[in-house]
């Protein structure tokens, strides 16, 4: 009896223990169930099988863009796989990681490192990313997008200003462009030919007892005179035209090339005015030196090329971009330049001649020395300013050339990027005449997807070219963010497990 008993104690212990732990356990896991079965449709996974690269993520994370080939379900179902349970899609794998992470940053897109634009646009194209993301992929690529071309409503000022502004619209704006680089040339020609002694006209003051000769500021009989009033009337009435029809007034005086334009211009009446309202007194030398100032100036017509050169409009954007660099050449150019001038001046303290008289006038010699220009004005005679010499001319090439090689890069990929650029912005104008003929607007009745594929010419033709799809360009940073579905390592690592 006592020992039925006992085992009949030991049965309700364990007993109680059991059900005491079940109850907790249920207690624990219940917070745990209920919020599985609330998320159950949202935690919901989906299989992507990209080229045999497997491809993982949630069905919310597509929905956040439901008018996507793959935010549709409609549109998703045409490529899965019910044999295998994922979708399959015979695509570009190394665009599609880019792709899928669209969705997982909730809009952001750009082209991984190592593919080709045409092909990424492509896959853009492909997966119905839409407009948005299209004008994302151009933005980022430093390209534009069709519609970013801005264009007067009015017919006859956006006439005008293709005409102007655009060269290749037609055939009468390239000639009318050749035409206006004639004229700048010709105006440039007239102020830099009239400094010739030949041309150069002097007054002569008898009232002394000898007599003074002074070369003419600006004589009204001189064919000089005549051609550069010919080449102001021209360049006036191009600029007021540009204004006339330029779309936004305040950007136009924005533009840099614009302000080339005002500069080279008004001087020139200033310069007239000036002349004309001449008093017989003689003039001060403060009226000297800004009626100097005034016809210095003119040289700022040269800057107008510009306007008509790519080339000149790639090389400012280069010096632009490459500021660090430049900012870097020109402090080591700085340190080496007082590092030099001052140890060639005590090294040529008691050489006779001596043409270092102080080290404020060998900084003259330090630099011309590290630019390897050697104008021998100023010059070393003992051996110890001698070694130091070729010590400052060994620095100064090495100084030079080290940030070379990234300006140069710089300057390869804005050059690419704006001959791209030009194509794109050729079409689009194009594009946007034959809307207009169609009396409708640019974007009212292309859908984002047809208008995206009318691009597909011109991309492949950029493919083939093969010029804007290097590892690296400089540095060029808007190509490098740190985030492991646009990471180029990334990239490989996968392909080789793919």
């Amino acid at each position: 009896m006592t020992i039925c008993h006992i085992i009949y104690l030991c049965l309700s212990f364990l007993s109680s223990k059991i059900k005491r732990a079940n109850s907790v356990s249920k207690h624990l896991r219940k917070p745990e169930t209920l919020n599985s079965v609330n998320k159950n449709e949202s935690a919901e996974r989906i299989l992507f099988n990209v080229s045999g690269l497997m491809f993982e993520t949630y069905v919310s994370t597509l929905q956040r863009f439901p008018n996507t080939l793959l935010g549709d379900p409609k549109l998703r179902a045409h490529y899965y796989d019910e044999k295998h349970g994922y979708h399959f899609f015979d695509r570009h794998r190394e665009s599609f990681e880019s792709i899928l992470y669209y969705y997982q940053s909730n809009g952001f897109i750009q082209r991984p490192l190592g593919v080709s634009l045409a092909v990424f646009l492509e896959e853009v194209r492909f997966f119905k990313l839409g407009n948005a993301a299209f004008r994302a992929v151009l933005k980022d690529e430093g390209l534009t997008a069709l519609d970013d071309i801005q264009l007067p409503e009015n017919e006859i000022r956006r006439k005008i200003w293709l005409f102007l502004e655009y060269p290749l619209s037609s055939c009468y704006a390239k000639w009318f462009s050749l035409f206006s680089i004639a004229v700048i040339l010709l105006s440039v020609a007239i102020f830099c030919l009239e400094t010739l002694p030949t041309f150069v006209t002097y007054e002569v003051d008898m009232s002394g007892s000898v007599p003074v000769f002074t070369a003419n500021k600006f004589y009204f009989k001189d064919e000089f005179f005549y051609l550069e009033l010919a080449c102001m009337i021209w360049f006036t009435l191009e600029m007021f035209v540009r204004f006339y029809s330029c779309p936004n007034r305040l950007t136009f005086f924005k533009s840099a090339l614009n302000i080339f334009d005002i500069i080279s211009v008004v001087p020139f009446y200033i310069q007239l005015i000036m002349m004309l309202c001449e008093s017989p007194f003689t003039p001060s030398t403060m009226y000297m030196r800004f009626f100097r100032f005034l016809r210095l100036l003119r040289v700022v017509r040269i800057l107008k090329l510009s306007r008509h050169s790519k080339g000149l409009q790639v090389l400012a954007r280069t010096m632009m971009t490459s500021g660090r660099e430049l900012t870097l050449l020109l402090f080591f150019l700085f340190v080496c330049v007082i590092l030099f001038a001052t140890v060639v001046y005590y090294m040529e303290l008691d050489s006779q001649p001596n043409t270092f008289t102080s080290i404020p006038d060998s900084f003259w010699w330090a630099v011309v020395t590290m630019t390897t220009v050697g104008y021998g004005d100023m010059y070393p005679q003992s051996a110890l300013g001698k070694a130091v010499g070729c010590l400052c001319a060994i620095a100064g090439v090495l100084t030079v050339a080290l940030p070379v090689p990234v300006i140069v890069s710089n300057f390869n990929y804005f050059y690419t990027k704006e001959r791209e650029n030009e194509e794109l912005i050729q079409y689009s104008i194009m594009n946007h005449q034959n809307q207009l003929q169609n009396n409708s607007s640019l974007g009212d009745n292309i859908k984002p997807f047809e208008r995206i594929s009318k691009f597909d010419d011109k991309l492949t033709s950029m493919a083939e070219r093969d010029t804007l799809y290097g590892k690296s360009f400089g540095n060029w940073n808007s190509r490098n963010h740190s985030h492991p579905y646009l990471d180029e390592a990334h990239f490989v690592q996968r392909k080789h497990n793919g």
